[in-house]
């Protein structure tokens, strides 16, 4: 049996998580159309992610994929914060605003959150993903234990075989081109910038474990691509944001329809993580400063305030406003309509 036969997942299509814009609707929607929903966590907290998963139950019987960050516990340092919220500050005064007076860890790590892990024991999801790393193994061995199936992201074939060693049941190959954040262990280390294509290969061909490949898909030829290249499934995000169902406002639902789709690019400077977004004033700015960037999450406490000030006044330009390299191939419609002609289109 696959390891989409023991979800009863009957199409290989699986909506990314997208944190702050996968929504129980959209997920459900997904699920429903037979595909994979998805819903990040990683920016609520467990009361939060707790009800957002009883609404996905509430709409449907499906599997759904319940996703969690697992980045290293990051480092404050106060020098390397006021230096980064002094060169933001004519950013904050062009809109009225000042900067805030201090940076905070605005989300917690999966594998310092006890809370989180207790809840996802508890409430036993059909899947539960990681992302940025591994939680240790006696998390790991929970969540198995109480019957979820276990997949994470890598960008190498090193985090790869880390994942398969910790007895995951599937990997998640997120090539350069993907959307979000990068979902690297160590985002100071080199990066291979290795596309879906060659990650996607280079994976099936030295692991055992099913390989889902993601980055860059976005219609039924790109599944079809990525199954020719062993992988079991597709996992697509930019091409649900559109969705209905999806929280994007309607300023990133224009950017992403928009001249802005041909311009993607990879910053640090919103999260603190390297992250491919539409081109927008954030990350203008963000190609032009030289001052360190804060660690991750500590960094997006002031891309977040920023943001919230500019809104204030009528600008949109400084959200976070992920999308991967084939967002000039972006269709809204709703979410089941896409899986069906996603399904149509790969068959």
């Amino acid at each position: 049996m696959t390891f989409l036969d023991q979800l009863n997942v009957t199409h290989p299509i699986i909506q990314a998580p997208m944190a702050g814009v996968s929504t129980p609707a959209l997920a459900a929607a997904v699920s429903d159309a037979g595909g994979l929903g998805s819903i990040g966590v990683g920016a609520t907290d467990a009361a939060g992610a707790r009800a957002m998963i009883d609404t996905i139950r509430a709409l449907t019987d499906r599997a759904f994929n319940v996703n969690v960050f697992v980045h290293a516990t990051p480092t404050p340092d106060a020098a390397r914060e006021a230096a980064w919220l002094h060169a933001m500050r004519p950013l904050f005064n062009a809109y009225e605003a000042e900067p805030p007076t201090g940076l905070r860890i605005i989300y917690r790590s999966f594998a310092d959150d006890d809370a989180m892990f207790e809840m996802l024991v508890e409430t036993a999801p059909p899947v539960v993903s990681f992302h940025f790393g591994l939680p240790d193994a006696a998390r790991i061995k929970a969540l198995k234990d109480a019957g979820c199936a276990l997949i994470a992201t890598a960008t190498n074939l090193r985090e790869a075989k880390a994942i398969a060693a910790a007895g995951l049941d599937a990997i998640i190959a997120q090539g350069i081109e993907a959307g979000g954040h990068r979902g690297m262990f160590d985002p100071d280390a080199a990066d291979d910038m290795l596309g879906t294509f060659a990650l996607t290969r280079l994976l099936v061909k030295n692991t055992s474990l099913p390989v889902i490949a993601a980055g860059g898909i976005m219609d039924g030829a790109g599944i079809r691509a990525v199954l020719d290249l062993g992988a079991v499934a597709a996992q697509l995000g930019t091409a649900f944001i559109a969705c209905p169902e999806s929280s994007a406002d309607e300023a990133y639902r224009a950017a992403l329809a928009g001249e802005a789709a041909q311009h993607t690019l990879l910053t640090k400077a919103i999260s603190g993580r390297p992250a491919r977004a539409l081109a927008n004033r954030f990350t203008a700015w963000a190609s032009q400063t030289k001052a360190a960037v804060p660690d991750y999450p500590i960094a997006y406490d002031a891309g977040k305030a920023l943001n919230a000030a500019a809104k204030a006044a009528g600008e949109h330009g400084f959200g976070a406003q992920w999308a991967g390299q084939g967002a000039p191939l972006s269709r809204a419609m709703p979410a089941a309509d896409l899986v069906a002609l996603l399904h149509r289109e790969c068959s």
